[in-house]
């Protein structure tokens, strides 16, 4: 007989192909081995009464003792564990083949590379769908969102309305661990704010978010380039994460969120249905604590828990959160432009550059009350800028260079006057003081400024005058007012006075 002995795999190939007819020549040739070889196996078959179809239960091992009964191992090679094989394929970088290396470091006997795959297949197999549907997803990969079709419900105490919110539901698509909360709308705002609700408590964001293809993510559905929401991509940037939206018809895109959503209608709102709350805070209470005993329940045919998985693989694989949390903000288009370089959004003014109107090019924080203004100083033309090109901070600074008693007569006069531009001309003038005089004379006549209680320009400047910068402040007293013949000094009284009006 020959000595050539196949390898399982082809002896399994030999015996198909020998049963659907294939001539022995043909079998050799197929499998690139001679056909004294392939007679041997035939001939080795028939001695020991196997044909194809293989029994489901006639495993490689129990092939080989039959049709090699002398070169038999005496002990059966050592199974893998492949609940173990299966985590360490969901890390990066880990393949079958360094498993496959491990293994064999442990039992070097063991099977050899082809047979260990077969058996892990197999293995897998008889687990069902959801191993597979595990080793699809890398850790720290992707965030699947979307939103339960079914409403929760609170009620308002005052009128009694029972008000629906939404259901926002995100899960990691490795772990599956979940977030879920209730919000008022689905509005673009409240899907942001879930967003960054749903990252901080996690503490760790992922490389990328799968949404559904709502308005408030993709603005234009595309299979190789959709049109995203911008909103939604200043909260992308904000966590440096990519926005994947699920195909149109492909389900699988987003099985994992589809499956999170059908278990947070079955155990949160199920659990729900018969509780009464009376404001969105108190619903999103009950959320939070269904949501952690969800994550926190082991796997049915899995090792672990959500919760487990995510702490052990996905967090050290997702990113840090950012320092400062996004803060979701509005674009308008074609606002106009009035002739004061300011915009209407809502109920409030911005400004925008003067030399583009009609183009809405500026960003701005939301006004806090109705009608206010939020202007930016580059957005002036340049004649407004160079007048306010002195602002508060920049006289202060010259006023501290001056001397502590210039600061303070500027700090009192400001608070006396009413508008901005009054206290800026107000300042600039007895600033101005120190070119005609000196800057030593102003501080001193600041400081009798101080002692007398008159903080206005025409005060100082009749003080320098009168040479009462010469006189030490401490040497000063109310009785100095009577050589100060002058309208604009008027002593304390009149400026308190004039504070109270």
């Amino acid at each position: 007989m020959s000595q050539e002995r196949l390898p399982m795999v082809k002896i399994r190939e030999v015996l198909r192909l020998q049963a659907e007819g294939h001539k022995q020549r043909k079998i050799a040739a197929s499998l690139i081995c001679s056909r004294s070889t392939v007679q041997e196996c035939l001939q080795r078959a028939r001695s020991a009464g196997v044909s194809w179809p293989l029994p489901e239960d006639l495993d490689e091992l129990a092939l080989q003792a039959k049709l090699y009964p002398s070169k038999a191992k005496a002990v059966l090679m050592p199974e893998p564990d492949f609940d173990r094989v299966l985590r360490e394929l969901a890390r990066p970088h880990v393949t079958r083949r360094q498993l496959w290396r491990e293994y064999r470091a442990q039992h070097p006997n063991g099977l050899k590379y082809t047979a260990f795959c077969v058996h892990f297949r197999r293995w897998r197999k008889s687990l069902g769908a959801e191993a597979t549907l595990t080793l699809e997803h890398v850790p720290g990969d992707k965030l699947l969102v979307d939103y339960s079709g079914d409403p929760a419900h609170f009620v308002d105490r005052d009128t009694g309305e029972v008000i629906a919110a939404q259901l926002f539901v995100a899960v990691w698509a490795f772990s599956s661990k979940m977030y879920a909360e209730a919000t008022m709308s689905m509005n673009s705002k409240d899907w942001l704010e879930a967003h960054v609700n749903a990252l901080e408590a996690f503490g760790c964001a992922p490389a990328a978010v799968v949404p559904d293809n709502t308005k408030t993510a993709v603005i234009k559905a595309c299979r190789y380039d959709p049109l995203k929401n911008r909103e939604y991509c200043d909260f992308a940037e904000r966590y440096s994460l990519a926005i994947l939206p699920a195909r149109a018809k492909k389900p699988r895109d987003k099985a994992g969120v589809e499956g999170g959503v059908l278990i947070a209608q079955r155990r949160i709102l199920g659990a729900l249905r018969d509780q009464v709350f009376f404001s969105l805070a108190d619903l999103n209470v009950a959320i939070k604590s269904i949501v952690a005993d969800i994550n926190a329940e082991a796997f049915q045919k899995r090792e672990g828990s959500r919760n487990s998985l995510f702490e052990q693989y996905e967090r050290p694989a997702a990113q840090a959160l950012p320092k400062r949390r996004y803060q979701y903000a509005e674009w308008h288009d074609g606002v106009r432009v009035y002739p004061d370089y300011h915009v209407q959004v809502l109920k409030g003014y911005y400004s925008v550059p003067y030399t583009l109107i009609g183009k809405s090019i500026a960003a701005h924080i939301r006004v806090e009350r109705p009608w206010q203004r939020r202007t930016i100083a580059a957005h002036r033309p340049p004649e407004h800028q160079a007048y306010l090109a002195l602002g508060i901070d920049k006289l202060m600074e010259q006023a501290a260079r001056i001397g502590p008693n210039t600061v303070a007569v500027l700090t009192k006069q400001m608070l006396s006057k009413r508008h901005l531009d009054e206290t800026i001309r107000g300042s600039r003038g007895i600033l101005r003081l120190a070119q005609d005089f000196s800057y030593a004379a102003l501080e001193a006549a600041c400081g009798a400024a101080m002692q007398l209680e008159v903080y206005n320009y025409h005060a100082v400047r009749d003080l320098l005058r009168q040479g009462m910068h010469t006189v030490p402040a401490r040497h000063l007293s109310p009785s100095a007012t009577a050589g100060l013949q002058h309208e604009n000094v008027r002593g304390a009284a009149f400026y308190a006075s004039k504070k109270t009006h």
